[in-house]
């Protein structure tokens, strides 16, 4: 990860004279440090910024500046907006407006004209949110007392997605083969990508993975079996499968590191010179942060490592997921969430279990995977797809739960969970949005964290919340066309 930091970039005028931008400066520096004690990233005052050219060499400094994710603006002051113009015309990374003040209440006794001067936020701020809506310019507004811990929270929340976007724009993913025959979700405009979301997407023969597979050594194998060993329950005695796990998950690491690569996408259709589909080696490596997709899903692949960045300390709860089946029993209506082998070891409930079962496709020896059960808790489930001229990124609300049978013979990572605003619903929403078959599950990114992406980003978003109906999500979907075919 790099070392990323925001910049604070407060707004004022000359009007006030030096005695009124001293205590200015001296504020804005204050609040800066102590919100930066809360925040998953350094906040850094830069500037009080009192002409149109103090704000455009900002604006610019910080487009060009790598360690800098994004900018927050506050108007301690009344700052005439004509002077944001050409910076916020240049800025190109992610912009937050903190709308707060310095003080919490009025004080009664103190009030006058002098304090009235010095603190207007309420004013400045307003000034300062016309400009951005005139220009149309993306952006976040957080409103409420900056010393508040809601209002903390949701500024590091939208950090982290800022560190996202800033990672998605440099994100490259290595796909081992094509995508699974036939199937059109998997598919998608990868020149679109990169334009759009910054993403690299590129092929790497299976042969060469063979390859490098036959390159490692017993000793970088005996290694990795210990981190195993430390990690997870074996509830196996065949050995030499987990360590032809091991073999592949280090071939792979070893060529995706070499590329720059942090997500990669496989499948069971082409698995020239390995004896296993990557199980245990694809867990492995999700759980280190890098991305997956199965079945050449490559775009849930890069979802996936957004997501991970996004989370909490940089490798959070998230998992590529597939819908398998639905308990439809009345009163019990649930989804349950798996996938062949390569669910990430992030969302288990409790320490998971290396097992080796047969599989039943890809015409290959049986392979090692991790066995468990999901976590309970609040989640989203999320899937980007390619409409044809855009990009739409869905996201369910959902609440996972212990799973309702023990499924003895089910020898696969699984999640069960609740569908808002309910199953049925649920599922007629999720269809009716396009959403595909391949997600990514997540405990600890939010929807909000989502729309916020998205915005940054200039892609369509829709959220499937409890109070969705099939309805509103029509109507929803039908304006978004209108919206999306004029843009």
């Amino acid at each position: 990860m790099k070392k990323y930091e925001f910049w604070f970039v407060v707004g004022s005028q000359f009007l006030y004279g030096p005695e009124v931008l001293d205590t200015v400066a001296k504020r804005a520096e204050e609040m800066a440090a102590e919100l930066s004690k809360a925040l998953p990233y350094p906040l850094v005052y830069k500037v009080t910024a009192k002409t149109n050219a103090e704000i455009t060499d900002v604006m610019k400094a910080a487009d060009y500046d790598d360690n800098c994710a994004g900018v927050v603006t506050w108007c301690h002051t009344f700052s005439p907006s004509k002077m944001w113009i050409n910076g916020l015309e240049l800025l190109q990374k992610p912009y937050c407006h903190l709308a707060t003040q310095y003080n919490m209440e009025i004080p009664n006794d103190e009030i006058d004209m002098d304090f009235m001067n010095l603190n207007q936020a309420a004013h400045g701020d307003r000034e300062h949110g016309f400009i951005a809506a005139r220009l149309r310019k993306p952006r976040k507004v957080i409103a409420g007392y900056w010393k508040d811990e809601k209002v903390r929270e949701r500024l590091a929340s939208w950090m982290r997605t800022a560190v996202g976007a800033a990672f998605s724009r440099e994100l490259r993913v290595m796909r081992f083969g094509d995508n699974m025959r036939e199937v059109a979700v998997t598919e998608g405009d990868k020149v679109e990508v990169q334009i759009k979301l910054g993403w690299q997407v590129n092929t790497w023969p299976v042969g060469k993975l063979a390859e490098t597979m036959d390159a490692v050594t017993e000793k970088e194998i005996d290694e990795l079996m210990d981190t195993y060993r430390s990690s997870y329950d074996f509830a196996t005695d065949d050995i030499e499968t987990v360590r032809y796990q091991a073999r592949e998950e280090i071939a792979m690491k070893k060529m995706m590191d070499a590329e720059g690569c942090s997500a990669f996408s496989n499948t069971f259709q082409d698995l020239y010179g390995m004896k296993q589909l990557p199980g245990l080696a694809s867990q492995h490596l999700m759980a280190q942060g890098y991305g997956y997709g199965g079945e050449g899903d490559w775009k849930v692949s890069a979802m996936l490592a957004i997501m991970k960045r996004m989370g909490k300390d940089g490798n959070g709860a998230s998992a590529f997921m597939e819908d398998y089946t639905y308990n439809l029993v009345p009163g019990a209506e649930y989804s349950l969430g798996a996938h062949m082998l390569e669910v990430c070891p992030s969302v288990a409930a409790e320490r998971p279990r290396i097992e080796v079962h047969p599989l039943g496709i890809g015409d290959r020896e049986d392979p090692a995977r991790l066995v468990f059960e999901g976590k309970e808790g609040d989640a989203i489930v999320v899937s980007l797809v390619d409409m044809g001229g855009r990009l739409r990124l869905i996201c369910q609300d959902i609440h996972c739960v212990k799973p309702i049978l023990p499924m003895p013979n089910l020898p696969v990572a699984r999640v069960m969970w609740q569908a808002m605003p309910d199953l049925e619903t649920g599922i007629e929403c999720w269809i009716t949005a396009g959403g595909a078959h391949h997600t990514v599950l997540s405990y600890d990114v939010t929807a909000e964290q989502m729309k916020d992406w998205a915005s940054i980003m200039g892609i369509e978003f829709v959220h499937i919340t409890k109070d969705t109906t099939v309805d509103s999500l029509e109507k929803e979907l039908f304006l978004n066309d209108l919206v999306w075919k004029l843009r």
